[in-house]
């Protein structure tokens, strides 16, 4: 991989985890609020290394070694620096497993946002769907049911693989669906500190799962999701301080996350079957999915306070 690449993708991982972390800081701003200033320090400094390296480091290890067990952890680890063409075969091998489980997990992320969650609504034909929301599993079984069927004559494990992203939303989204419901326990009621920031790691390790699938988009390479997604969620941990009343501001930052996320597990797919795509198309996309509804998000800003 040459260079520039690696910076590309570096820079893409860190940008794709900072957007899809938007939710997780908002919500940890508001339980941080609640607390004593001693343990506000505790959580940004410990749950940093917590998010960093438990998370946002082990979790894609463990993805890369599920999907290649012929490979030692280390060998997964190290698979970008090897020489060993048995190690860089079998990657290539395992990758279309990973890869379309986490573009089914990503896309049917989107569909989610796109039926059933309150949005700003930035792009014409997001009310009509959104007006839709019963539609929401219908849809997402039927594509299902489509990925596998393509899947099945290629690689059973590749079905295989899809059913487990599926799994995996479903079990994610019910964990966020129960974080949602008890933010405002955490900020109201009687749960100690400590509490509290065990159970704000809890919610940072299900939000990081999108972060952690979407990497593999850009890139197989374990130590550069680690560095991409390590800085962008250590620039999270940064707008949770200081920053989370600016950012709320551009009200389509989240519009574009999920455009992104689409876009990302889009690719995952086709990769999967095969098609490969060069590695710098997924940073592309994200930069300029991102930048255009920042872009949108400054406008309306800027006319809102001239109208005022």
């Amino acid at each position: 991989m040459e260079l520039f690449t690696i910076i590309l993708t570096i820079i893409g991982l860190c940008m794709f985890e900072i957007i899809c972390s938007i939710d997780n800081a908002i919500i940890n701003a508001e339980v941080l609020g609640s607390m004593q200033p001693k343990y506000r320090r505790w959580f940004l400094l410990w749950g940093i290394l917590f998010a960093v390296f438990l998370v946002r480091g082990l979790l894609p290890l463990l993805l890369v070694w599920f999907s290649t067990p012929e490979l030692t952890l280390w060998e997964a680890f190290t698979a970008m620096f090897s020489d060993n063409p048995d190690i860089k075969e079998a990657i290539e091998t395992s990758s279309p497993i990973l890869l379309i489980g986490g573009g089914t997990f990503l896309i049917f992320l989107f569909f989610h946002w796109l039926f059933l969650e309150e949005k700003h609504f930035g792009l014409p034909g997001e009310r009509y769907f959104f007006s839709k929301g019963v539609w929401f599993y219908a849809v997402v079984s039927i594509l299902l049911m489509a990925i596998v069927w393509f899947a099945i004559e290629k690689n059973a494990m590749m079905a295989f693989g899809a059913v487990v992203g599926s799994t995996a939303f479903f079990i994610v989204h019910g964990f966020r669906q129960n974080a949602e419901l008890q933010e405002q326990k955490l900020i109201n009621g009687d749960m100690s500190d400590i509490s509290k920031i065990l159970y704000l790691e809890v919610i940072d390790a299900t939000f990081s799962i999108d972060g952690v699938l979407g990497a593999f988009a850009f890139t197989m390479s374990v130590p550069l999701i680690l560095i991409g997604n390590a800085l962008g969620a250590i620039a999270v941990r940064q707008i949770t301080v200081g920053n989370i009343d600016r950012i709320k501001k551009y009200r389509f930052l989240k519009n574009g996350a999920m455009y992104s996320i689409l876009c990302l597990g889009i690719i995952m797919l086709i990769d999967s079957f095969g098609f490969h795509i060069p590695e710098f198309v997924s940073p592309v996309i994200t930069f300029t999915v991102v930048g255009l509804f920042y872009m949108k998000s400054v406008r309306e800003a800027g006319s809102k306070t001239e109208s005022a």
